[in-house]
């Protein structure tokens, strides 16, 4: 089933991609299946999105695991993990 996600670019994800969100029609069931979708686009998607790289995920503005289903009007969003000093 397809749905329609807002999906948020933060930081250097941001940067590498060169844009802080994009609206899409997904087939993916959750946020990992999403974030696989993505990397399959190639390029820039591909680095930052990569499974080895590490990429915090939230669904609606709460922190979410991979295994989180998605749902339609969704937003997510995608950044790398956060170091405090």
């Amino acid at each position: 089933m397809t749905v329609q996600v807002t999906v948020r670019y933060f930081a250097s994800l941001r940067e590498a991609l060169g844009k802080g969100s994009e609206a899409l029609d997904t087939d993916a069931a959750t946020l990992g299946a999403l974030r696989r979708e993505l990397a399959a686009r190639g390029g820039a998607y591909a680095q930052v999105l990569a499974p080895d790289r590490a990429v915090r995920m939230a669904l609606d503005q709460v922190m979410a695991a991979e295994s989180e289903p998605l749902r339609a009007g969704a937003e997510v969003a995608l950044f790398p993990p956060v170091t405090g000093g």
